[in-house]
């Protein structure tokens, strides 16, 4: 089956506000005609490397107001079927949450996903960006810090009943789990150790080998190959460095690098433009399948 993923047409994105380190509106607005057509083909070439990689794109709407729409991963934690919707710690970023909760009715509608669920008031939590699944180890990766409640990986583990690893984030500057921490589908986990807190490097190191841990440079992590999207052996990521895409090549994946610059300006890279739609752990799998 394909891999299924969402993305959020870029119409409206722009970089209207600063909520985190990256992001300067003055920047943006010196060059706003151009940036935006620099963001349309950014977003189109993503689309195609995605395409051409064998993902299903389903494109929901953008809303003027609410630019940071475009990074779908922050609108919920899906597994199982079960999309789990964000509140957002940011005002900036709430006016987004009726957008992606009309997203994710249409997409239930349409039997995309099976149930949608809500975390409880006062809790912050955004999504894929703090809480990664691991398809090899089974398990989420679940960040609290700048942008997720301390409580948030508890209450991803009890709404999925899957096995959750915590992993505070020691900076703002890497403000999400997903902007340093990826997942790859040979067990590896390419990580960039400033960003990660030390219960979080200790919980690393418990759940990996030393071959699996592949750290990644200053240089890595500031062109955003972190916040990358592995589908297969095809890791698709914002242009990387020729050291770090040498690196993954010897290990038998095949790097595609997009010219992601227009949204690098906000934060965000290949995984915050996109959101899977269809994973599904092991023990789901064995409750669904028929009996022989």
């Amino acid at each position: 089956m394909s891999p299924s993923l969402l993305m959020t047409d870029p119409a409206a994105y722009q970089v209207a506000y600063a909520i985190n380190p990256w992001m300067d509106p003055s920047l943006w607005a010196s060059a706003d005609p151009e940036n935006r057509r620099a963001a349309r083909r950014a977003w189109a070439g993503l689309r195609a490397a995605l395409e051409a990689a064998g993902a299903k794109i389903l494109v929901m709407p953008g809303a003027e107001g609410a630019p940071d729409l475009v990074f779908p991963a922050n609108a919920a934690v899906v597994l199982n079927g079960l999309a789990i919707l964000a509140q957002f710690r940011a005002p900036e970023r709430q006016v987004e949450e009726p957008h992606f909760a009309a997203a994710f009715a249409r997409l239930r509608a349409k039997r995309v996903i099976a149930d949608i669920a809500t975390l409880p008031p006062g809790l912050v939590q955004e999504g894929a960006g703090d809480a990664i699944w691991d398809p090899v180890r089974q398990l989420i990766w679940a960040a609290s810090g700048p942008r997720s409640s301390l409580e948030a990986p508890a209450e991803i583990g009890r709404l999925t009943g899957e096995a959750v690893v915590h992993m505070p984030l020691a900076t703002a500057r890497y403000y999400h789990l997903d902007t340093c921490f990826c997942p790859l589908s040979g067990g590896e986990i390419l990580y960039y150790p400033p960003a990660l807190s030390r219960e979080a490097m200790a919980q690393l190191v418990a759940h990996t080998t030393a071959d699996q841990r592949l750290e990644a440079s200053d240089a890595d992590a500031k062109a955003f190959c972190v916040n990358a999207v592995c589908l297969g052996r095809t890791i698709i990521m914002a242009r990387p460095p020729a050291r770090l895409a040498a690196r993954l090549a010897e290990r038998g994946y095949q790097v595609v690098g997009v010219d992601l610059d227009p949204f690098i300006l906000s934060g965000g890279g290949a995984f915050c433009m996109t959101l899977r739609l269809d994973h599904r752990s092991a023990a789901a799998s064995a409750r669904t399948r028929p009996a022989a």
